[in-house]
């Protein structure tokens, strides 16, 4: 077995760890529950910067984190992992947040830049949480800044906002706004 084996699959494993928390979307305590990763095939190269690849209905699981893919490729650098790239149609990513609530997200791809902390979700992506919705063909997410950049490359962009009240909004009724009175009328 090859000495540096384990601490090859500790990195591939940090690395994995490192994706869902870093989307500021994750529960913190996921953070320190073990992780699996299976699929119907893996194919690593454990050099220094190699590259591991995952295929055929890969499944993550870490805590409440479950991700699923096609394929799930895992870059090292220098022997740190540098990026994890997640495919499929769709890869999909589910875990619930600190607050309890379920963030849902999907895309034909997930590339998350583990320096960098950004993620970028391309190709048909929806990212669902209690707070709301944004859809469209790309996404980049910085997990670091908080910043998020969507659309600008010619396609359409939805984002959805949900009220902080979400009981009491849809406790009212709508009630249209009267008409403006026209200059003349009688009041």
């Amino acid at each position: 077995m090859n000495p540096m084996l384990p601490t090859k699959l500790a990195s591939i494993t940090l690395l994995a760890a490192l994706l869902a928390p870093g989307l500021a979307w994750s529960k913190a305590s996921d953070r320190n529950q073990p992780m699996t990763i299976d699929a119907n095939h893996n194919d690593c190269d454990f050099s220094d910067n190699g590259k591991c690849r995952f295929s055929g209905n890969v499944v993550i699981t870490q805590g409440t984190l479950e991700i699923h893919a096609d394929t799930a490729d895992i870059v090292q650098k220098n022997g740190e992992t540098e990026r994890v790239i997640l495919g499929g149609k769709q890869a999909t990513l589910k875990q619930q947040m600190d607050d309890n609530t379920w963030m849902n997200a999907k895309a034909d791809s997930m590339d998350y830049n583990v320096n960098s902390e950004v993620i970028v979700l391309t190709g048909n992506y929806h990212v669902e949480s209690e707070r709301g919705t944004n859809t469209g063909q790309r996404m980049t997410y910085n997990t670091r800044s908080g910043s998020m950049q969507s659309g600008g490359d010619g396609t359409r962009v939805r984002t959805v906002i949900q009220p902080k009240n979400k009981g009491a909004a849809a406790a009212a009724p709508a009630t249209p706004a009267a008409p403006a009175a026209k200059q003349g009328d009688k009041k």
